[in-house]
């Protein structure tokens, strides 16, 4: 934690050589970011700022994806290390989601202060975040490091595939902060209004990570743990940037030492936003343990490496889904504290639709071309024929999943802790855990009804979302209308 403060320090006093020496012409940024969000047209904002930050999803995926890609194809190991290190993914889908308790409770609520005209409480809920990500990525390292064998172990690793999980895990927990830093502070970023900015410092680690994995995993034989180092190094330079940024002329909300406190005040409502994304990641690491260990008892190492590129496609996939939603959270958010009805509603029809057509073409794809996917990770034949027929049945209803992130990520740009935090729990524990375990105990063909717990889930959780959203939001919306009647 020392170490990091003194990172800070160094970044703090010499941004004026990085981003501070890029000229801004014309208005200040901060009067242009926040003008555009009041003031242009929804569909040409949306378009601006959902379109970096679904490049940076997609880019920032390949961290993960590009590792496995790689890894799969190691001469007589791929299989059994593509195994291990999928079942790490779900120790470091665990280790994203804290980030999500900071940057994405945070940065909806500085939107929110901005749209208030209220930069003061912005700041501070930014460095409140920022502490608490360093606080709580310096605990993690500490439990990764000592207790990663026994967590890979629950986790699916088995004594085939325990060398290559710990391997990877070992080197990959060292960069604990920068994961958390990466994620977290960029999240904020993105809710001033500069996508654009967010998807040059995810570019940023996503490149160097494509050129050090061959390096590492091959020129120089490190294999596994190559991989890791790579990813190490990658996230650290996009933590360099992001604190350039976040410190210098450019940004319209700055990291501050005089606001690095955790201010219960502050920090709470931050985490309380914060739980619903926190608990729809942090979950996805408990499904996989499940469909994992479960998978393992019905069909062996053979269906857990496929439920590893099942995962893989469905987060390459969806994850445009968040950079559509990451697009519109600041227009929402801002334009809720300013009390613009008109403006939030228009936003959600757009966001709704993009994702509802987005969604569809991709469930479209894999429909009709599941090999294709599957051949991005493996080139084994089996798993290639295995993957493929199980990649149909797990994403059978994905079309309708631009329903649940739309109205569910809308819950989280409003600040409605409450609504969110329900929707995230149903999806994934009270409806999807259960089925994973009850639809086999039903059906002959035990894997195939592992599998079907995911659509089955999806649509239950679709149904109640759009019902109680629209409920909410037209009051919401009523609330917003009469109040501004009024004054």
């Amino acid at each position: 934690m020392t170490n990091l403060a003194l990172v800070l320090n160094y970044v703090i006093l010499y941004n004026h050589f990085t981003i501070n020496n890029i000229k801004t012409k014309g208005k200040s940024m901060d009067n242009t970011a926040s003008s555009a969000l009041k003031n242009e047209k929804i569909g040409k904002l949306l378009a601006k700022l959902a379109l970096p930050a679904v490049a940076a999803q997609l880019i920032n995926l390949l961290y993960n994806l590009v590792d496995r890609m790689y890894i799969g194809h190691i001469e007589g190991i791929g299989e059994l290390a593509l195994t291990g290190v999928g079942v790490c993914l779900s120790l470091i889908t665990i280790i994203a989601a804290f980030a999500a308790l900071a940057g994405f409770g945070g940065a909806p609520r500085a939107s929110i202060y901005l749209g208030k005209g209220d930069k003061e409480n912005a700041e501070k809920v930014l460095g409140a975040s920022t502490l608490l990500l360093i606080v709580v990525s310096t605990v993690i390292t500490i439990i990764m490091l000592i207790f990663s064998k026994d967590l890979l172990l629950l986790f699916g690793a088995d004594d085939n595939t325990i060398q290559y999980a710990q391997e990877y895990m070992q080197i990959y927990s060292m960069g604990t902060i920068f994961v958390q830093l990466t994620l977290g502070l960029n999240a904020f970023i993105s809710a001033q209004g500069f996508s654009a900015i967010s998807m040059v410092s995810v570019v940023i680690g996503a490149v160097l990570n494509i050129i050090l994995d061959p390096i590492f995993i091959f020129a120089l034989n490190m294999g596994v743990k190559g991989a890791a180092l790579a990813t190490v190094i990658s996230q650290f330079a996009s933590t360099v940037f992001i604190i350039c940024f976040l410190t210098g002329k450019k940004t319209t909300i700055k990291i501050k030492f005089k606001y690095l406190s955790l201010n219960p005040k502050i920090i709470l409502p931050c985490v309380a936003l914060g739980l619903s994304p926190f608990i729809m990641q942090a979950t996805e690491s408990l499904i996989q343990i499940c469909f994992n260990t479960s998978l393992r008892d019905y069909g062996g190492y053979i269906a857990v490496g496929a439920m590893t590129i099942l995962t893989s496609v469905m987060q390459f996939c969806m994850m445009p889904l968040s950079g559509l939603t990451q697009g519109a959270q600041p227009i929402i958010s801002y334009n809720y504290g300013a009390g613009d009805a008109k403006r939030v509603k228009k936003a959600f029809k757009l966001l709704l639709i993009s994702c509802c057509v987005y969604s569809f073409a991709i469930w479209a794809s894999v429909m009709i071309f599941p090999k294709t996917f599957s051949l991005i990770f493996t080139d084994n034949p089996t798993l290639i024929e295995y993957s493929s027929n199980a990649l149909r049945i797990y994403m059978s209803v994905a079309f309708v999943f631009g329903i649940q992130i739309a109205c569910q990520q809308t819950f989280i740009a409003l600040g409605n802790a409450k609504n969110s935090l329900f929707l995230a729990i149903l999806r994934k524990i009270i409806l999807l855990i259960p089925l994973i375990y009850i639809l086999p105990l039903f059906m002959e063909d035990k894997i195939t009804a592992v599998f079907m717990a995911e659509p089955v889930a999806d649509i239950l959780a679709v149904t109640t979302t759009a019902t109680l959203f629209t409920v909410q939001f037209k009051a919401l919306i009523k609330r917003i209308e009469t109040k501004n009647d009024k004054n």
